[in-house]
């Protein structure tokens, strides 16, 4: 994919601050810390564009990013940090929620898991989530530069199993440090966008 343009077109917190666009929009969803936003800066060859964060938490708003004037990217908030408040956590499951049932303009959600771990309750709650909204339920195993090649196969066959996947092809190891699969994610936002 030859990124020619990036806009952050809104940071959204309710339906109304959408972004009017007919973009296809591919989202990410993820626990808090997991890549997201390290994932979108990949994938559109900025360092620092989309806003990362030591700080588990940070998103707290649906981030709109437009990739040439047509295609848009989405971060969701991240789910499953402690430190914030539950009222806080039930907003932003409200705003997801939201997000996922009355955006026309999406075309699917890929969840951000670590491959270094298997899958959490949250992780589970969500991915069950993405397939009840009728999502393919892709996952991007985030963070595989931190073990070995011999060893991701096992990691991969974790989460298979956690988040009950029968398709192996379904989970894409990805690292942000190296770039792995970086190619073979876009290919797939690219087909999940012409749904």
């Amino acid at each position: 994919m030859i990124i020619k343009k990036v806009d952050l077109l809104m940071t959204a917190g309710n339906k109304s601050q959408y972004p009017e666009t007919d973009y296809p929009e591919v989202a990410f969803a993820g626990r808090s810390n997991v890549g997201k936003s390290s994932l979108i800066n990949v994938l559109i060859n900025r360092k620092r564009f989309a806003r990362t964060s030591a700080k588990p938490g940070k998103t707290q708003t649906i981030n709109f990013y437009s990739i040439n004037d047509s295609q848009m990217l989405v971060d969701l908030p991240g789910y499953g940090y402690a430190k914030v408040s539950k009222k806080e956590r039930e907003k932003w499951g409200k705003m997801i929620e939201e997000y996922l049932n009355d955006r026309d303009q999406l075309k699917d959600v890929i969840l951000l898991v670590d491959i270094r771990h298997v899958p959490s309750q949250n992780d589970v709650l969500m991915y069950n989530w993405i397939r009840e909204c009728g999502f393919e339920g892709y996952v991007v195993a985030t963070k595989a530069d931190k073990i070995s090649k011999g060893k991701r196969q096992k990691h991969i066959a974790d989460i298979r199993k956690a988040l009950g996947i029968d398709d192996v092809r379904k989970i894409i190891p990805f690292s942000a440090s190296d770039k792995l699969n970086r190619d073979a994610v876009w290919t797939k936002i690219k087909e999940l966008s012409e749904k």
